[in-house]
């Protein structure tokens, strides 16, 4: 072969093999480069993975935050009640030591009321509230039936069926407690607790998730006892809603 035409193949040759070379680093730099692309997308799903987790956690930290904020406001109420049933106790005990020297006595009914005696409230009575100030209500729900059953004309009947209420809706079973409550509103509506009833069935529709019913029953508390403690006590229960 001549020289001249051996160089040029020798040429031609190691351009192509540099073209493979080209070829070959190409390949190589744009694999690399769709491992990474691949890496980043990896990593951007790892990172929206985690936002979401994120979220998940304080969502579900936000529902505990609620629902313990609910349960203060339970615990709160019930502190209050218990606090109020200590002090009619108090009063109770306080009454039957003046009652020689005091005339006149709770009366729950006074168109049941009998005239010219002077009762204070019943052993029996009394004995039931204290299982319930001591915190044992089912026993308190036994006594207080008792009472109500050997005393069905007392004067202390409408508080007995308001406590076995209070007993109930302590021991959270709404369905019970506001059957006795109900019982107080209808049956004994001129009773010294059928504002106190009334109020307490509108907290235990509010527990059972009836906040229309509720807040009627509290405007319908105002409306029939506008002096009442209970009254005030609804007034910001329709003020905070």
């Amino acid at each position: 072969m001549p020289s001249g035409i051996r160089w040029t193949f020798c040429f031609i040759v190691c351009l192509a093999l540099t073209g493979c070379a080209g070829n070959d680093l190409m390949l190589k730099r744009q694999a690399e480069a769709e491992a990474k692309i691949e890496h980043l997308l990896q990593n951007d799903k790892k990172g929206e993975q985690r936002m979401n987790d994120l979220f998940a956690r304080s969502q579900t930290q936000d529902d505990q935050t609620r629902a313990f904020a609910v349960q203060l406001k339970q615990l709160q109420s019930a502190n209050q009640e218990l606090r109020s049933a200590q002090e009619e106790l108090k009063a109770q005990v306080t009454l039957l030591a003046q009652q020689a020297a005091t005339p006149k006595i709770e009366v729950v009914n006074p168109d049941a009321a009998p005239k010219g005696k002077d009762s204070g409230p019943p052993a029996e009575y009394l004995k039931a509230f204290g299982f319930y100030s001591a915190n044992n209500f089912n026993a308190a729900v036994e006594a207080f039936g008792a009472f109500i059953r050997n005393n069905p004309r007392s004067d202390y009947v409408a508080n007995a069926i308001y406590w076995i209420g209070e007993c109930h809706y302590t021991q959270s079973d709404l369905v019970k407690a506001q059957e006795f409550f109900q019982k107080v509103v209808d049956e004994y509506p001129k009773s010294s607790k059928a504002p106190d009833a009334l109020l307490k069935l509108g907290y235990v529709l509010s527990a059972m998730k009836e906040k229309a019913k509720a807040m009627a029953i509290f405007e319908s508390l105002i409306k029939l006892y506008p002096g009442s403690p209970a009254a005030g006590k609804a007034r910001e229960r329709l003020t905070a809603n």
